[in-house]
């Protein structure tokens, strides 16, 4: 996994191939355009962050300068990163519509949501697999693409080949694996969740499928 040992800011500074400079980092170049474009026309700050767990990106209405503020994780692949973009974008354009009258994820947010997904999937550039992916997703869109299991499958696809990390929905049953410093044994699944035995306390946990962990083939 690539991590990113530093953050930084982007500021409006009406210049579009700066921000196409900037993005082509994190987003494949054919790409670079549409997550520019939105910054170029808005008046919020963009940060790109070290990775976080739990959350992919994050919408702040007011940051600590007193403006809105989108944070996204920097170890995303190309696809993912624009995707995260785009939802957090929409949580932007939802609170400068309706303030926070409105639910996170409600109606609102999923409008907006779907206008700046609609043009992607008919991008050249967009691949096939995401393509049927998110055309399936916004017809019962989730809250975001984490919750989206098929979704976050195929994004994952573009992961970086030497990720020592896997998702925990392919480790075998009963194989050991680390979360966070702590050590589980895997159980079985419900739902989304599987039930993981904690092996110093022998309490047992629900950890989401997609949890990234890492496997221990020789933990005794």
């Amino acid at each position: 996994m690539i991590l990113l040992n530093f953050s930084f800011y982007i500021y409006p500074v009406n210049q579009l191939e700066t921000y196409e400079g900037v993005f082509a980092k994190y987003v494949t170049p054919t790409f670079a355009r549409i997550p520019a474009e939105l910054l170029l026309n808005s008046n919020v700050k963009f940060k790109v962050v070290k990775a976080r767990k739990g959350k992919l990106g994050d919408f702040m209405p007011i940051n600590k300068d007193g403006k809105p503020q989108i944070t996204v994780n920097g170890n995303l692949n190309p696809f993912a990163f624009l995707i995260t973009t785009l939802h957090e974008f929409a949580h932007y354009q939802t609170f400068l519509k309706f303030g926070m009258k409105v639910a996170p994820h409600g109606i609102q947010w999923k409008n907006e949501f779907k206008q700046l997904i609609l043009p992607l999937l008919y991008h050249e550039g967009l691949p096939s697999d995401i393509q049927a992916a998110l055309k399936k997703s916004i017809v019962a869109l989730k809250a975001s693409s984490c919750t989206d299991l098929h979704l976050s499958r195929v994004l994952a696809r573009y992961d970086n080949p030497d990720n020592v990390l896997l998702h925990l929905e392919k480790l075998p049953e009963t194989c050991t694996f680390a979360l966070e410093k702590r050590i589980f044994r895997k159980g079985v699944k419900r739902r989304t969740r599987y039930e993981c035995l904690e092996i110093s306390t022998q309490k047992t946990y629900l950890i989401h499928a997609l949890a990234l962990v890492k496997k221990l083939d020789d933990y005794g």
